[in-house]
């Protein structure tokens, strides 16, 4: 089994976490890992092991992935086959990623592609799990709450940022949270109190991406479900975190030790209930496969539920939030590995029954067969 990993993000780091946690949780009389680490210029990369790959150059062999479904693995670089490479062969990857380059649908459209298995969600549910914008919209297509934002093009905001402050002002107020749409782990993000921290947060948020957005700061608990399964998913038991800081930024979720994880969240019944069918509704409205972790506030005073986002490749170590609820929910963390490679296999035997081609003479003919 291959794990994919790494690759040219600002969520690197926490990319090799993840999957570390991940390799030593697989029974080897079962799986066999083949790490494959991306580094940060974007070259594949194999070697004996995870941690040897990653610190050692020459332990490395490069390497890519063709898209090509006759090829079905491995490639040295410079050869066009995997023949007389010595290379492992690859059932199925475990892509490993968190944010662009990896978890936005690019890797998976050449898993695809290539027609090699893969754990988690297609090209649209990756590319659909990391854009904060169009994620939003197809929440609110699938009429699940969302918290007020306004999306913003960086060209936009570079040529004239006091209208686009004017706009969010109007719009949203103060407190109101920056980022850039196509992020994760909290990285770029900031909130803003007055229009200079709007400004600097828009300007630090756009150097990341040509997309960003501000949304509405509410005061509100963060809750958190993991979802599993590809057409029919399950969700977990709902969690609650508290961050050390004033929100969950970069810091509180990774470097700072305060923050606390309560499982399961200290919260009604009926709240709970409703976060866990928000949690399979959003899984369904962007086509997720796999796995999610679907995150929401719950803000106090009203008890109102708003969905925040998923994750379609969530933080995996064994202290994350997505295992730790599904260990909560019954599921031990080696057990949940497992479960999802099976998904992986089950839905790519689904895709294997689609046709690919028809009859070219009944096209010819205007007829369909």
């Amino acid at each position: 089994m291959g794990i994919l990993f790494g690759g040219r993000s600002t969520e690197h780091e926490i990319s090799l976490l993840s999957a570390q946690s991940i390799a030593n949780a697989l029974e080897p009389a079962r799986f066999e890992a083949v790490p494959i680490y991306i580094d940060r210029d974007g070259r594949w990369q194999v070697g004996d092991s995870l941690p040897r790959l990653v610190d050692e150059a020459s332990a490395r062999r490069h390497v890519y992935l063709p898209p090509d479904p006759t090829t079905h693995g491995l490639v040295p670089a410079g050869e066009r086959t995997p023949q007389g490479g010595g290379m492992p062969s690859v059932d199925v990857v475990f892509p490993v990623f968190h944010g662009l380059n990896g978890e936005d649908g690019t890797v998976q459209g050449l898993l695809e592609l290539a027609n090699v298995p893969y754990v988690g969600a297609g090209v649209l549910g990756s590319a659909l799990g990391l854009d904060k914008i169009y994620m939003k919209r197809a929440f609110s297509a699938a009429g699940l709450p969302v918290v007020d934002y306004v999306p913003i093009v960086r060209r936009r905001f570079e040529r004239d940022p006091e209208a686009v402050a004017d706009e969010v002002e109007a719009r949203l107020g103060y407190p109101c949270f920056t980022k850039f749409a196509n992020s994760g782990s909290s990285v770029g993000t900031s909130k803003a109190h007055d229009r200079s921290e709007l400004l600097a947060g828009l300007r630090l948020a756009s150097g990341f991406d040509r997309k960003l957005l501000v949304e509405q700061a509410i005061d509100a608990r963060e809750l958190e479900v993991s979802v599993l399964g590809n057409d029919e998913p399950e969700a977990s038991i709902v969690g609650e975190v508290v961050p050390a800081h004033e929100f969950y930024d970069y810091e509180a979720k990774y470097l700072d030790e305060g923050s606390e994880l309560l499982i399961p969240a200290p919260i009604p019944p009926e709240t709970a209930e409703q976060a866990r069918r928000y949690a399979l509704a959003a899984f369904t409205a962007i086509d997720a496969a796999g796995m999610v972790r679907a995150d929401f506030f719950l803000e106090r005073g009203t008890g109102k539920l708003y969905l925040n986002e998923v994750n379609t490749i969530p933080g995996f170590t064994k202290i994350s939030m997505y295992p730790k609820l599904w260990e909560a929910s019954g599921l031990a963390y080696s057990k949940l590995v497992e479960r999802l490679i099976e998904l992986a296999m089950e839905r790519f035997r689904d895709k294997q029954r689609s046709q690919t081609a028809i009859d070219s003479r009944l096209v010819l003919r205007g007829e369909t067969p």
